[in-house]
C-alpha cells in the first residue's frame, strides 16, 4: 500500500507532532507499506511569525499538485491545517480523492493566547477544513468530545505512543552531565517556550530544589530574564533529552490546552512522575494509573507527584506502544478512489474499545 502523508510539521522542527509523525512513518514502513512524506523542506519556505525554527511552505499549490500526481498514492493522510494541508485538501477535492486528516494541536487556543483571536472564528475555519475529510483522527476521547460539541464530524480515536527503548527506565534519578550537582528535588519542563504552554505557572511555583527547562520558543528571552535561577538547556538531541528526563524527580506539565502531551509519556517512560492540571491530555494520559498527580493547584500536584513510585510512571508509559498506535492509524485510512476503508490494521471494534477504555480512566 502506498501512503502519502502531507504535513506542515516535519524535521528539523522539534515538537510532539513531528515526533509522532516520524514514529508513525517508521512504523508503517516496518509493516511493508511505502510512505511518501510531503513536507515544507520540499518547497520554498518562510518563517512562521512568532515561532523561530518553524518554516512553512510558501505558495505550495502548483508544486504540490505535481507531487500528488506523480505519487499515485493508494491513500492520502493530511496531518496538519497549515499551507501544505490546505493545498493538499484543495487538490484532493479537485481530483475527487478521498483522504483523512488529523487534529493534533489546539491552534485556536494558541492563536487566542498569542493574538486574542476569538476561539469561535478559528474553530469555524478548522471545522471547514476537516468537513471534507473521510475521517478526522484525534488523540484522546476528551478532544473527540470537545470537537463533537463544536460540530466536527467523522471523528476517529487515534492514540499515540512512546519509544520505551530510547526513553529507558531509571529506578532512581540518574546523574546527568549537563545538569551537574543541582539541588534536589529536580523539577523538569520539556516543550515549546510559548504562549499556550503555561510555562510561567511552572517557573513561578514556590517549591524547593531546582527547575530545569528544555526547549525554545517566543517567550524564552523574557522568561529567562524573569527567572534567572532556572536552568535553561535549550534544544537537545533526543538521546541527550532522555538522560535529562531520567535525572528528574518530577516532570511538571503546566499546559491547559494540549490534545495529548507526548512529553508526558517520555517522562513517564524514564520513571519520572508527572504533576499537571486536571485537563485534556493529562486526564487521558495519566488517567487513574497513579503515574502522577493532577490538581487545580499545580504546587499541590507537584507535592503529590514527588511521592509517586517511579515504577508506576514507567508502567503507565508501557501501555502506550507505537505498534498499537500504528495499527489503529492504518485501520482509519481510506482509499483515494473509492473512499472506502483501506482494510488495514487491527480489528476496528477491538481497537476502539481498548482506546475508549484507556481514555476514560480519569481521576475522579
Amino acid at each position: 500500500m502506498k501512503i502519502l502523508l502531507v504535513t506542515d510539521a516535519w524535521m528539523p522542527q522539534v515538537n510532539g507532532v513531528v515526533t509522532t509523525l516520524v514514529e508513525l512513518a517508521d512504523g508503517l514502513r516496518e509493516r511493508g507499506h511505502t510512505v511518501e512524506v510531503i513536507h515544507p523542506g520540499l518547497f520554498r519556505t518562510w518563517p512562521c511569525p512568532g515561532y523561530a525554527g518553524i518554516s512553512l511552505a510558501l505558495f505550495p499549490g502548483r508544486a504540490l499538485r505535481q507531487r500528488l500526481g506523480d505519487a499515485a498514492p493508494d491513500v492520502v493522510h493530511i496531518a496538519t491545517e497549515g499551507p501544505l494541508g490546505w493545498a493538499a485538501r484543495r487538490e484532493c477535492r479537485r481530483r475527487g480523492w478521498a483522504f483523512t486528516t488529523a487534529f493534533h494541536t489546539k491552534f485556536p487556543e494558541i492563536l487566542h493566547a498569542a493574538l486574542r483571536v476569538p476561539l469561535g472564528w478559528t474553530y469555524a475555519l478548522f471545522r471547514h477544513f476537516h468537513r471534507a475529510s473521510s475521517g478526522v483522527m484525534v488523540p484522546t476521547q476528551g478532544v473527540l468530545e470537545m470537537l463533537e460539541q463544536r460540530g466536527f464530524q467523522r471523528l476517529r480515536p487515534w492514540t499515540h505512543g512512546v519509544d520505551t527503548r530510547l526513553f529507558a527506565y531509571a529506578a532512581r534519578p540518574a546523574p546527568c552531565a549537563p545538569l551537574g550537582a543541582l539541588p534536589r528535588p529536580l523539577s523538569l519542563y520539556v516543550g515549546r517556550v510559548s504562549y499556550e504552554k503555561g510555562i510561567a505557572d511552572f517557573l513561578a511555583l514556590d517549591i524547593p530544589g531546582s527547575k530545569v527547562v528544555c526547549g525554545v520558543g517566543p517567550l524564552e528571552a523574557s522568561l529567562r530574564a524573569r527567572f534567572p535561577q532556572v536552568v535553561w538547556l535549550g534544544l537537545l538531541p533526543r538521546h541527550e533529552l532522555a538522560g535529562v528526563y531520567a535525572a528528574a524527580d518530577v516532570f511538571v506539565f503546566p499546559s491547559r490546552s494540549e490534545t495529548f502531551g507526548l512529553v508526558l509519556l517520555e517522562a513517564m517512560a524514564c520513571g519520572v512522575p508527572v504533576a499537571a492540571y486536571p485537563v485534556d491530555g493529562p486526564l487521558q494520559v495519566l488517567g487513574d494509573s497513579g503515574a502522577g498527580a493532577m490538581d487545580p493547584d499545580l504546587a499541590v500536584a507537584w507535592r503529590q507527584a514527588l511521592r509517586v513510585p517511579r515504577g508506576a510512571a514507567r508502567a503507565r508509559a508501557q501501555a502506550f506502544g507505537w505498534a498499537r498506535a500504528t495499527e489503529l492509524f492504518l485501520q482509519h485510512l481510506v482509499l483515494v478512489h473509492t473512499g472506502t476503508s483501506a482494510g488495514l490494521g487491527l480489528d476496528l471494534a477491538q481497537a476502539v474499545v481498548e482506546l475508549s477504555h484507556k481514555s476514560h480512566m480519569q481521576v475522579e
